[in-house]
């Protein structure tokens, strides 16, 4: 009787061992025939041609507009430019903007924003921030605004340039010929 009793626990026993040896048998195999390599096919056919694209600097767009504005009080000494809607502008974009000091020689004279002006004890400062849609120029420092002459705040020419951010990294932008050269640019947008 205890043979018997024992037996269904050893008949188990054995069936578990018995599968178990053939799952391991079968994932020897399984390894085996995936790691095998054996010598590269050969190339698949070429794919279908691309949508062709618009030529530019490395396939990045950059663009520049230029705008004339009045930053006094009558404009409360700031200037909003919407960027037109066909200009595409990423969050990783880099804005620059560029006033036009003189024109000396026959040739224009751009330095960059913020740009800080020391008149006697007092600060001049143009500056701008932006977002996606529009530029603000405006003026700030310790100066009295409504005292400054209107060749400081009337008719002023600024050029602001949107960069891709990868391009940017590659080019002095400090110096808006600069800019304007390694993006390629060829035409100017006057937005008013």
């Amino acid at each position: 009787m205890r043979l018997l009793k024992s037996w269904p626990d050893n008949c188990l026993f054995n069936v578990k061992s018995i599968i178990m040896n053939k799952i391991y048998t079968l994932l020897f195999f399984a390894t085996v025939l995936i790691s095998c390599e054996g010598s590269v096919g050969p190339p698949g056919p070429p794919g279908p041609q691309g949508v062709p694209g618009e030529d530019g600097a490395g396939g990045l767009i950059g663009q520049v507009i230029e705008i004339q504005a009045d930053l006094n009080s009558g404009t409360n000494f700031e200037y909003f430019v919407e960027i037109p809607t066909e200009i595409e502008v990423y969050e990783s974009d880099v804005f620059m903007v560029y006033r036009l000091m003189e024109v000396a020689d026959g040739l224009d004279v751009w330095e960059p924003l913020p740009q800080t002006i020391f008149r006697n004890n007092d600060i001049l400062l143009y500056a701008f921030d932006y977002t996606l849609f529009d530029v603000r120029l405006f003026l700030d420092g310790t100066v009295d605004f409504g005292k400054l002459d209107p060749n400081d705040t009337d008719g002023l020419i600024f050029r602001i340039a949107i960069i891709p951010a990868d391009f940017a990294k590659g080019v002095n932008l400090k110096k808006m010929d600069d800019v304007l050269k390694a993006l390629d640019v060829k035409d100017i947008k006057r937005i008013n």
